[in-house]
């Protein structure tokens, strides 16, 4: 069953995160910044993982730390569920459409972390969240999860839909590297026979 709990506790945030990778895209998430939670519902949904994800933050100074650190625990989730990646597909990308915004999005799920991030912001909010954040956001996920990420919108004007495409290619490329090709179910995918380290 590649499912993971984690629990992550530090004096800025209270943490706690299940994934089922095999599941049909169930979701409650609660962090306490709406446009969020609407994010990782959209994450939940669209790749197909089941995510239960409550998060207890110091939103009374800002939403950095909130942001960050449920990344950081859903990237450990998605990690541990992974075990050794035997079986998966390894790589998934997406190209999303949102009405006049293209947002293309690729991964690696090689235990190696890196992100290529090309996404402009013309506003410095959406709802009550700061749009920076949403780099601060992909990368922890990346880091955690052993991703490498590349996420670049190509053009767009909405930056609500900028967003949201960013989140909805991360899904679609992640239920395609996580799904186990039943040609090799048993081999993990890589030459050296394990995932991490050197090319």
């Amino acid at each position: 069953m590649r499912q993971a709990t984690i629990e992550r506790n530090t004096k800025e945030t209270r943490i706690r995160v299940a994934v089922d990778l095999d599941g049909n895209g169930t979701y409650a998430i609660g962090t306490g910044i709406g446009f969020l939670d609407h994010m990782l519902e959209q994450l939940s949904r669209h790749s197909l993982i089941d995510i239960d994800l409550k998060a207890e933050g110091d939103l009374h100074i800002d939403g950095h730390h909130t942001t960050e650190d449920s990344a950081l625990a859903l990237g450990q989730a998605v990690h541990r569920a992974l075990g050794d990646r035997r079986g998966i597909r390894r790589y998934g990308s997406a190209l999303i459409p949102m009405d006049e915004t293209l947002t293309r999005v690729a991964i690696d799920l090689s235990n190696r972390p890196y992100m290529v991030w090309k996404v402009p912001f013309t506003r410095d909010k959406l709802g009550s969240m700061d749009t920076e954040l949403f780099k601060e956001w992909f990368y922890a996920f990346a880091q955690e999860a052993g991703a490498t990420l590349h996420v670049e919108t190509l053009y767009g004007e909405n930056n609500h839909h900028i967003v949201e495409s960013c989140f909805k290619g991360l899904a679609r490329a992640l239920g395609e590297a996580i799904a186990i090709d039943p040609r090799k179910a048993d081999a993990v995918p890589s030459t050296k026979g394990t995932l991490g380290g050197s090319l």
